[in-house]
């Protein structure tokens, strides 16, 4: 008798059913809900993506929202299925293929309550379900780690990317916007950690985790709330030179945080404003989205939210950003003009300074993800070589 590994099986025939792309077909003047409506306008098969919802999600995604399924709804579904696949194996799953389906389910989660524009019980529980299974997918691929800083101001929660390469050149810290926040950018603080720098991936005041988890709003001390992570981050990195990264709004906050704090030696702004919505050159204080920018700075009025996001200004009369800057921009951005971007630009005194323009690229450039990561990575990367040296 041969071994069990040997013995032959019966040849079986397994179909993996997917409905989005014929059902998106079926219905191409889209849905009737106007928040389905809102969900597919926002977030397009590339920004989906980059926040890491893989391609195959994402389309089933879009499809079936368009063929009038609720967002939240398909969204939750597609993450149960990531979590146990209906098909029969080909082969027991291994520790990769777990760990692949439990970012995929984590990234779908996130997607769910994208639309919800103020927290609740429900959204609290979502996206900590979240960042559960994201944990068991870090304690599986082993490339990243989560650490709380104490700010003085409240903890701030983030994901430390170590270098993979000898000796860190120094650190970089990475944040989001108004709606992608830690978790979503994995993928650039992989590629930063390639290029031997120590990324931490952050949820600022007002975002993801430390918002969520750890209720640390923005407020009118938001900077304090940044230098006191940067000091802690001079205790775990033993004062490394330290770059920032924004993303979207957070571009804003990276050049108004560089003109306030020396210890940012490298700036970059990716999709950032010159003026929050809601603020002097904004858009009205009525908008989902400006509900959106309230939920990060807790239970406040609408008065009270514009006047903490116009502290946010990369443009105010004392910002003076001296260190090396990259602006990156996408020339279909539908938010931020390239006139506004090189306004930004434009108002930076730094001597080392560049603006990187994709001709059809879309806000923070997620269709061209591949290229804008390399570039900030191979940017920043070299920039804090330059300062270590």
């Amino acid at each position: 008798m041969g071994s069990e590994a040997n013995r032959k099986t019966t040849p079986a025939v397994i179909t993996h059913a997917f409905s989005g792309r014929s059902a998106a077909a079926q219905a191409p003047e889209g849905p009737s809900a106007p928040e389905a409506q809102a969900a597919l306008r926002q977030f397009s098969l590339e920004r989906m993506m980059g926040y890491g919802v893989h391609h195959a999600d994402a389309i089933e995604l879009r499809g079936r929202v368009t063929a009038g399924e609720a967002w939240q709804a398909v969204a939750t579904d597609l993450a149960a299925i990531c979590l146990a696949p209906p098909e029969a194996p080909a082969a027991p799953a291994s520790a990769a293929t777990q760990a692949n389906r439990l970012y995929r389910a984590s990234a779908l989660l996130r997607m769910s309550q994208m639309m919800m524009l103020t927290d609740d019980d429900e959204r609290r529980e979502i996206f900590s379900r979240a960042a559960d299974l994201y944990r068991q997918g870090a304690t599986l691929t082993g490339d990243r780690e989560q650490i709380i800083a104490e700010t003085g101001e409240g903890p701030l929660a983030g994901w430390l990317y170590r270098s993979q390469g000898g000796t860190p050149v120094g650190c970089a810290v990475v944040i989001g916007g108004v709606e992608g926040w830690a978790m979503d950018f994995g993928a650039l603080g992989l590629e930063l950690a390639r290029r031997g720098v120590d990324a931490l991936v952050l949820d600022g005041p007002g975002q993801g985790e430390s918002r969520m988890v750890h209720r640390h709003y923005l407020t009118g001390s938001w900077v304090r709330s940044y230098q006191g992570l940067f000091d802690d981050l001079a205790t775990r990195t033993g004062g490394a030179p330290l770059a920032f990264v924004g993303n979207s709004m957070g571009g804003a906050v990276a050049m108004r945080l560089a003109s306030q704090d020396a210890r940012i030696v490298a700036c970059c702004d990716n999709g950032g404003p010159r003026a929050p919505r809601g603020a002097p050159g904004g858009a009205p204080a009525n908008t989902s989205f400006f509900r959106k920018m309230m939920a990060h700075c807790g239970d406040v009025t609408e008065e009270a939210a514009a006047e903490i996001w116009r502290t946010i200004n990369p443009m105010a009369p004392d910002a003076s950003v001296t260190c090396p800057l990259l602006v990156v921009h996408g020339g279909l951005d539908p938010l931020v003009s390239t006139e506004d971007a090189r306004s930004v630009f434009d108002w930076a005194s730094s001597a080392d300074k560049q603006m990187i323009i994709y001709s059809d690229g879309d806000h923070c450039v997620y269709n061209h993800s591949d290229d804008k990561h390399n570039l900030i990575s191979d940017w920043v990367s070299h920039r804090l070589a330059a300062r270590r040296s």
